[in-house]
């Protein structure tokens, strides 16, 4: 008699998507029981699409998206959905000195360098395999970053796993080994907005974060090294608030990393996104130390193949963006973010939808 396997839990399919570096690009669509979707590409690794209901049990992607790859190839591409590294968030003057030697590195923002510089792992082709575990069908992809490569040092394994669960929470699990010592600093830069698209703005979105810190940021926003309690700032959000409210205060908008009371060993509830009107919420959990609060302020609605045709302006949408401090190769006092050999990079960032 022959057996038939039975997928149970996620699914994930894929479907050709184009080229990118003389590579096949793929978009893969993962399923859970509960019909949410979400999709994601190896071109680096962006999410693409979030599906969640809202208290009516209308599915509707709840992030920033082109719809299809040459969005994602185009130059002014703000990071939609994409993985991060190998440094995430801004080093200062586009320089470190590690080991007494100094690296230099692209200095593409302001002098500095940010999201791992000119061709970070944005904008590289990941390897893609769909793995099965009891729960169903995860996404690994994988990418070897080569000593040198954007300045720099050791040669980097990079895994990522996407996995869609059961409570309609995407978990984003990163690896990295290396044979030398260098800063690793991984995130992902979705931006959400949880009407589904049906605000043009972020504004009405209620924000609350378990953030009792920030580090404080000069012009450049750059770490000054000093970490400043939120409360009576613009930047307080340990009750929850309209991200309305305050974002005059602190024009052109938030771009600013929270610190976390997290000691970074164990996967903790963050805080929470959520959306009034349809009942959408978001709550986040990670094992990072800190999170970038950042709400589109450069969008101007000039991108092309944008989900649905949409216009994305400035506070189209936000991110949070779990990570370690920016800079912090170049400041002490911040938590370590130099792995050596024989270490094993780890963390994890949890996104769970519910609705209220």
């Amino acid at each position: 008699m022959q057996r038939i396997l039975k997928i149970m839990g996620t699914k994930i399919f894929s479907e050709k998507w184009g080229s990118a570096d003389g590579k096949e690009v793929f978009l893969f669509t993962l399923v859970n029981d509960n019909g949410v979707i979400t999709k994601i590409t190896n071109y680096g690794g962006a999410v693409t699409n979030i599906s969640v209901p809202d208290r009516n049990g209308v599915l509707e992607n709840v992030v920033l998206a082109f719809d299809s790859l040459p969005g994602y190839l185009q130059r002014g591409n703000p990071c939609f959905g994409c993985l991060v590294g190998r440094y995430a968030n801004r080093i200062a003057n586009a320089a470190f000195t590690l080991n007494g030697k100094q690296y230099l590195l692209a200095a593409n923002n302001n002098g500095n360098s940010l999201h791992g510089g000119i061709k970070g792992f944005d904008k590289v082709v990941w390897d893609a395999e769909i793995t099965q575990d009891p729960a169903g069908q995860d996404l690994k992809l994988q990418y070897y970053s080569r000593d040198g490569e954007e300045g720099f040092p050791g040669n980097l394994a990079v895994t990522v796993v996407y996995r869609l669960s059961s409570d309609n929470a995407l978990h984003i699990l990163y690896e990295a080994s290396t044979d030398a010592d260098t800063p690793v600093n991984l995130t992902n830069h979705t931006y959400f907005n949880l009407s589904g698209g049906k605000d043009a703005d972020i504004l009405n979105h209620e924000l609350q974060l378990n953030a009792p810190y920030y580090t404080e940021v000069d012009e450049r926003l750059i770490p000054t090294g000093n970490i400043l309690p939120v409360k009576g700032t613009a930047l307080d959000f340990t009750g929850a608030k309209k991200l309305g409210l305050d974002i005059e205060k602190v024009a052109p908008g938030y771009d600013h990393n929270f610190v976390l009371e997290n000691n970074g060993n164990t996967l903790k509830h963050i805080g929470y996104l959520y959306h009034a009107a349809s009942g959408r919420k978001m709550e986040v959990a990670t094992t990072q130390p800190g999170v970038q609060l950042y709400t589109a302020n450069f969008l101007n609605g000039s991108l092309q193949h944008t989900w649905k045709e949409r216009a994305y302006n400035k506070y189209a949408g936000l991110c949070l963006e779990t990570q370690h401090f920016p800079d912090s190769p170049n400041q002490p006092v911040f938590p370590n973010t130099i792995l050596k050999p024989g270490e094993l990079f780890h963390q994890e960032t949890v996104y769970r939808f519910p609705v209220q």
